[in-house]
């Protein structure tokens, strides 16, 4: 998002995170609502453009919102989206994509509440790693001809039991309504909502062997002296990196692989 989009969704930020300080609010209650109202401004673009139409003012459209929301969702919920309203938005679909994020953020909200959010952060990256191991799977989650039901009944049969129900909620979500991305993008977006949600940056961690508990520490200290915020580690073991290990961290990587040397060392004979 750039502009007035950023500057708003800034702001829808800031009023979730004082409503989720309530001990009585319903977060995943507010997280399926939400989840209600982008799949809403999905289907009825036309009234997405109307609640985005800079010309129109801001109280005249929180109305509009207001009247169209009350008795569908609850009353939290209905003035998140009134203020959403009245703030500016560089397009249309930005609207969509940031009530999306606050959904997720409630979600994410709800487990850390409940001291769980380490392990919805782990779970969003084995599934991912699930996915990319097993193209049959894959395939099956992100199938345009089938029904979203389906692979609703399919996550639950992998997940059901074995998962945090945030983790739960947040993957059927994702997958039945991908909204144009990709599994690995979706995922990806989720993991960097949670770390968020502790002030955390993600580094997706690649090695040969499993790394021990003191290697952990170190390189999460070493990490966060060099970024300067604390990290969350997801950790990977991949035989053929050889040895050493692989750190990315959103676009960056550093290789420290073996693998790497050498795919560095035959560049350089071939050179």
């Amino acid at each position: 998002m750039n502009g007035a989009s950023r500057e708003a969704l800034a702001a829808a930020r800031e009023r979730l995170d004082a409503l989720m300080d309530g001990t009585s609010v319903d977060a995943g209650a507010i997280a399926e609502q939400l989840a209600s109202v982008t799949a809403l401004l999905d289907r009825e673009v036309s009234l997405r453009r109307v609640l985005t139409d800079p010309a129109q003012s801001g109280e005249a459209k929180a109305e509009l919102a207001t009247r169209l929301l009350s008795g569908q969702v609850g009353g939290e919920t209905v003035d998140l989206i009134a203020g959403m309203v009245r703030s500016r938005w560089s397009q249309s679909r930005d609207l969509a994509d940031a009530v999306e994020e606050l959904a997720a953020t409630a979600e994410l909200a709800a487990a850390q509440r409940a001291g769980t959010l380490d392990s919805v952060e782990d779970e969003l990256f084995r599934f991912g790693r699930i996915v990319v191991s097993s193209p049959d799977l894959r395939a099956a989650l992100t199938d345009r001809t089938a029904r979203g039901s389906a692979k609703a009944e399919l996550l639950g049969r992998l997940l059901g039991g074995r998962a945090n129900p945030v983790t739960e909620r947040l993957v059927v979500r994702l997958v039945t309504q991908p909204r144009g991305r990709s599994l690995e993008a979706g995922l990806e977006s989720l993991s960097k909502l949670a770390a968020a949600r502790r002030d955390r940056m993600v580094a997706v961690v690649t090695s040969a062997v499993p790394l021990s508990d003191r290697q952990k520490e170190r390189l999460g200290a070493a990490l966060a002296t060099l970024y300067g915020r604390q990290m969350h580690l997801n950790l990977d073991v991949d035989p053929e990196v050889l040895g050493g290990i692989q750190v990315r961290i959103g676009d960056e990587v550093i290789n420290g692989t073996i693998a790497d040397r050498l795919d560095e060392a035959t560049r350089r004979m071939a050179g």
